[in-house]
């Protein structure tokens, strides 16, 4: 809004400064997805309708960006210096930020713009683009509009540098916006609240352009993008329904890709919307709008129709409210699912189709109660053909306990099925099954888990090890001897650090265990570890964290802040004492610092808030506060907080409420 020096553009960018720096207190990083016409922020895609954002979102998208990161210890000068530097318009300098040198992009320290390009994507396929006979001009733009929306999202999933993931084509080969592609490129990327926000905006657009596009170019765009949907795992789905925002959004984008998308990426939808939601949606429903997903793809031509209609209807009824619980029988429940299971009567059954399955011989030794040699053997087929998900799904719909008259005693199957031998079998795949591994982690014994750490240690695939990690901080405390066995061992770092991580999430730590050794390890992510699960252990504590704060490692300085905000020792005050005092230190810890010296009920602590205020004399010989810095206004407010009723505290805030600095003043009167 104004010109470069203008008086006003300080405190704007200031302003943004004091309000990241509230939501970092609860955060490392605060990230803004980038789609055309919208921002992705936590989760929530922003009004296309609103011209303030909308205008944001296309100037930051014609700069070729996918996102921007902040980090905590943001700057003042480095927002006015990211500001200035977007002020340009991509059109007339020419030259997209995202299109530039890389260093231009990380020349902050707090602050991260990360581009996404074209120039590793390939054309869509000309039948994609020509229109059909009669589309007008409307249409037309329509459909150059969804294919502009479907190369934005194949660009933010393919492009490796999008938010610094593994990306597709390492080998150089382009990659091309083939959904299946596109699909793998999202199971596999790491979790990552920028990256999934950018999908999720693309795919918002997308779902609201299919409710109101016709033409041939629609159509390509609904195939493309319900092959998409189906491609996804259950998980990536839910995780990004998760990141679409409160329930009215979600339930608008399930409510428009009931208009756009094929029947079967609507229940895709609708169950990763149930699962997000935590909501109940009964069985039998469930059951009815896959039979009529089934005569929708599969019936008779005058039937299609009729099913399609019926279940996209059903669905929108669904949406505007879940809260029952399955009113019907449990026996009634399993036959309708069994009903529902069976595909439309097509042909006539092929000659050989008697003959009896591994699986179906499972079910029917579980269903009459008698487990045979004939069912273990089907059992083990089973597992030696990678058929172990089949028989998890079978367990699974047992009847319960309640009716022993209808089921056979499955906990020697569950046994068999959470077995070292198949849980390493399960997890060795790349990628491992995690479906299946979720459903038999609750029945998995202690040595169970041993195929896991071996994996977990094995693996070169970062996703694979993320994966492992997010199941086992889950383990019981019984694992702790286990883990103990493996950390005595000569480790690699990135292997020791792993174990210290699910060693920390295990409900309890073992007896005796001590962290000594891995405090004083010589890479600095194994002490970042070891000082978490040494802040748990009472008689290590203090020593762990005054050890932190003379660290090396910022980042374990910061861990050590963080948690002597919570309970700092006295011990702990003459080290962030000489913290706040040291210039060369980070502005970002020296802040937090200063917190957790303004929490400290302590004549030091206020003798080192009071020094840090203090200005000296003006050349009236009155005194004065220091030079206007975050320091200041962190040590301002934290003397607000605690020390107003001290004679020396009140006569500094006292100057400080009288200051010109509106943020001075502010910090001054902060209770």
């Amino acid at each position: 809004m104004y010109p470069e020096g203008h008086p006003s553009l300080a405190p704007a960018a200031a302003g943004v400064t004091r309000r990241a720096e509230h939501l970092f207190e609860g955060r490392t990083t605060i990230a803004l997805g980038v789609a055309r016409q919208q921002l992705v922020i936590k989760g929530v895609a922003t009004d296309p309708k609103n011209p303030l954002l909308a205008e944001l979102a296309g100037r930051l998208h014609r700069h070729h960006l996918g996102a921007v990161t902040f980090h905590r210890g943001l700057r003042v000068s480095e927002v006015a210096a990211v500001l200035k530097t977007l002020s340009v318009e991509a059109e007339r300098s020419g030259e997209p930020l995202g299109l530039g040198p890389p260093e231009q992009l990380h020349a902050w320290d707090h602050i991260r713009l990360h581009p996404i390009t074209y120039e590793r994507l390939e054309l869509l396929q000309e039948d994609d683009q020509v229109p059909a006979p009669g589309d007008d001009k409307g249409s037309k733009e329509r459909g150059l509009r969804g294919a502009q929306l479907w190369v934005g999202l194949a660009r933010a999933a393919l492009t490796a540098e999008a938010m610094g993931g593994e990306g597709a084509g390492d080998d150089g080969s382009p990659p091309a916006t083939e959904p299946t592609l596109i699909a793998k490129a999202i199971d596999g990327h790491p979790k990552s609240a920028a990256y999934d926000q950018v999908i999720v905006g693309y795919l918002l657009q997308i779902a609201d352009e299919l409710k109101h596009a016709g033409g041939a170019e629609a159509v390509a765009l609904r195939r493309r993008t319900s092959k998409l949907v189906g491609a996804l795992q259950p998980g990536t789905l839910r995780r990004l329904i998760e990141m679409g925002g409160d329930n009215a959004q979600r339930f608008k984008f399930a409510i428009d890709a009931t208009h756009g998308l094929a029947v079967d990426a609507v229940l895709d939808i609708v169950r990763a919307m149930a699962d997000a939601s935590h909501k109940t949606v009964s069985d039998p429903l469930v059951r009815m709008l896959s039979k009529l997903a089934q005569h929708a793809e599969q019936g008779t031509p005058e039937a299609r129709p009729q099913a399609d209609e019926a279940l996209r209807e059903q669905v929108r009824d669904l949406l505007q409210g879940w809260t029952l619980e399955d009113p019907n029988p449990d026996a009634y429940g399993l036959a309708l699912q069994k009903m529902a299971a069976a595909a439309p009567h097509t042909a006539a059954r092929r000659v050989g189709e008697q003959a009896a399955e591994p699986l179906r011989i499972v079910q029917t030794a579980v269903e009459s109660g008698a487990l045979g040699f004939g069912a273990w053997r089907a059992v083990e087929r089973l597992v030696a053909e990678h058929h172990v998900s089949e028989l998890v799904d079978l367990l699974a719909e047992s009847p319960d306990a309640s009716r022993p008259a209808l089921r056979a005693d499955i906990a020697p199957l569950w046994t068999r099925v959470t077995s070292p031998d198949v849980i390493r079998q399960l997890a060795s795949t790349e990628p491992p099954d995690f479906v299946t591994l979720d459903r038999v982690f609750p029945h998995l014994r202690v040595d169970a888990f041993e195929p896991l750490l071996d994996v977990l240690g094995a693996s070169e695939s970062r996703t694979t090890r993320r994966g492992l990690l997010d199941r086992l901080t889950r383990a019981p405390r019984e694992l702790g001897p286990a883990i103990l066995t493996r950390l005595s061992r000569d480790l690699p770092w990135y292997v020791t650090r792993n174990l210290l991580l699910i060693l920390d999430g295990l409900p309890a730590l073992p007896e005796g265990f001590s962290t000594a050794a891995f405090i004083a390890h010589e890479d600095a992510r194994v002490r970042r570890e070891a000082l978490k699960v040494s802040l748990k252990v009472t008689a290590e504590r203090e020593r762990a964290l005054l050890g932190a704060l003379r660290d090396s490692d910022p980042r374990m300085v910061r861990l050590a802040l963080g948690a002597a905000l919570e309970d700092c020792p006295p011990a702990a005050l003459p080290p962030i004492t000489q913290l706040v005092h040291d210039q060369t230190a980070p502005s970002e810890l020296r802040v937090l610092a200063i917190k957790v010296l303004g929490r400290v009920r302590n004549t030091a602590a206020l003798n080192a808030l009071l020094a840090l205020v203090d200005g000296g004399t003006n050349w009236l010989g009155r005194p004065k506060l220091a030079a206007r810095s975050l320091e200041l206004l962190a040590a301002l407010m934290a003397l607000a907080a605690g020390w107003r009723n001290d004679v020396r505290a009140a006569a500094v805030l006292a100057l400080a409420a009288a200051s010109k600095d509106p943020d001075v003043r502010s910090a001054a009167i902060r209770r």
